[in-house]
């Protein structure tokens, strides 16, 4: 999934929708699916592999964006009778649809992950699939991964199931209906754990020293014949969601770990200067880090609807490039199993409509489970998965950075010549009088080229005026000279 949520809406839409097509063409991203494709996915929605045990009593409920079709999880939070809480939570099971080595796992593994673009999105599988069958939307009948995890008093999880289930959803709602219905009490029980759970869960990321990262929406909006950049803070109720994933996803991990076959997302400990450059992006965006206060404890005391904090949290994604996939096999459990964002060994099996790892790493925990061993074909694939899931991992990169970059120049096209006030955040070893800076306000990061002051090129960590000498949507960049 990206790590900045941009959109562009309205008025703004119009100008940016042809640039945005001409990116998509430039990074060779694919218009549509092919007829072999298509025909597997039609096959596949009218003859899918259906599970033998019917959990369609259970009233799920999924948790999006309202506009959201491609549903991949439904969740029921119920309490023990013995103390604590019981979370289910199901996943879309795309190995229901997609045969191994058919026209579709061909073309997933071709384009590894979803794509989205402001405007739109690239999707992993056909929308047949993504937006139809394989979908949990309400009311409809699916083949799922059922996990069930049980919870105690505290909020930590004492036991794993998962197994082949069919479910059906019952209903389909929205971040802003599930914060509203809860703060005023008209939310029903299985509703309003979430917010006794993901409380308790958030305590427990707290105490474990991880940290989770609720960066919010960028929208670019036209006023006045001008574009300007707003930020949509997330609610509460989107953090405690995401604890539900990242329970299930820390329960994946380690049955894989128990099972000595798996596929991990693991992240080391940022280096030094990685953390020195976010210090100063905090110093150009005015938030204030004094030099005792751990970086989580600083990212939890931000206020994302103040739009300095907005953007100091966008820029702490940065910490998350690090991020890879390990796997293992035949019991050789690699030496990190950690993701340091997370504190704790960590799987992606949650978005499998969106992400072509989640597949794999599904099969892994149902075998686990049952105490069997792999089917062949994920084992076949594993020492694979990394190197795809990185390439494609860049790709979705590249689409975000060249998106934000082409946004940015349209924010800024009308500005050129203008003074701004920005710090020093990233000087090249190598030319030193090139750079990138961080401006205060539009809180954005740009390239800057010029010395300023002496020989020693751009003052690294410093305060600086700087003039816009570019912004040209067409060619998608915004560039600075100092002042």
């Amino acid at each position: 999934m990206p790590r900045r949520h941009l959109r562009v809406t309205g008025a703004a839409e119009a100008p940016l929708r042809g640039a945005l097509r001409e990116l998509r063409t430039k990074l060779d991203v694919p218009e549509g699916f092919p007829a072999d494709v298509l025909a597997d996915a039609e096959q596949a929605v009218s003859a899918p592999r259906l599970p033998a045990h019917d959990a369609t009593d259970i009233p799920l409920f999924t948790i999006d964006p309202p506009t959201s079709v491609d549903l991949d999880q439904a969740m029921h939070l119920s309490r023990r009778q013995a103390g604590g809480f019981r979370v289910r939570y199901a996943i879309a099971d795309v190995a229901a649809y997609v045969t191994p080595g058919a026209p579709l796992d061909a073309e997933a593994h071709r384009r590894v992950t979803t794509l989205y673009f402001p405007d739109e999105k690239v999707p992993l599988h056909p929308t047949s699939l993504s937006e139809g069958a394989a979908s949990l939307l309400p009311g409809q009948d699916c083949p799922a991964v059922l996990w069930t995890i049980d919870l105690d008093a505290e909020g930590r999880a004492v036991s794993t199931e998962v197994r082949r289930a069919l479910v059906r959803s019952r209903a389909k709602l929205d971040y802003e209906g599930v914060q509203r219905a809860i703060d005023d009490g008209t939310a029903e029980e299985a509703l309003a754990l979430l917010g006794d759970i993901g409380r308790l869960r958030e305590q427990l990321e707290v105490e474990r020293g991880g940290i989770s990262l609720n960066v919010p929406e960028q929208e670019i909006v036209e006023r006045n014949g001008a574009y300007e950049l707003e930020y949509r803070a997330t609610l509460p109720a989107d953090g405690w969601n995401a604890q539900i994933s990242l329970l299930t996803g820390m329960a994946a991990a380690e049955l894989m770990i128990q099972s000595g076959a798996g596929v991990l997302r693991t992240l080391p400990t940022a280096p030094d200067g990685a953390v020195g450059r976010l210090r100063r992006t905090a110093k150009a965006l005015r938030v204030d880090w004094p030099h005792h206060v751990p970086y989580a404890e600083l990212v939890r005391s931000l206020d994302p609807h103040e739009p300095h904090h907005a953007a100091f949290l966008q820029e702490c994604t940065t910490l998350l490039r690090g991020a890879g996939y390990t796997v293992f096999s035949g019991g050789d459990v690699p030496s990190l199993t950690t993701h340091a964002a997370v504190a704790a060994p960590y799987a992606h099996c949650t978005a499998p409509l969106r992400r072509l790892v989640d597949r794999y790493a599904a099969e892994l925990c149902l075998a686990a489970a049952a105490g069997d061993e792999p089917p062949q074909w994920v084992l076949a694939a594993l020492p694979d998965l990394p190197k795809e899931m990185a390439d494609g991992t860049r790709r979705g990169n590249t689409v975000e950075r060249e998106c934000v970059d082409l946004v940015e120049a349209a924010l800024l096209k009308d500005r050129v010549g203008e003074l701004f006030d920005a710090v020093v955040v990233d000087v090249q070893e190598r030319e030193p009088s090139v750079g990138t800076v961080q401006l205060t306000d539009p809180a954005i990061v740009a390239r800057i080229e010029g010395g300023a002051g002496g020989t020693d090129g751009l003052p690294l960590g410093e305060r600086l005026r700087v003039r816009l000498t570019q912004a040209d949507p067409g060619a998608a960049k915004v560039q600075f000279a100092p002042a």
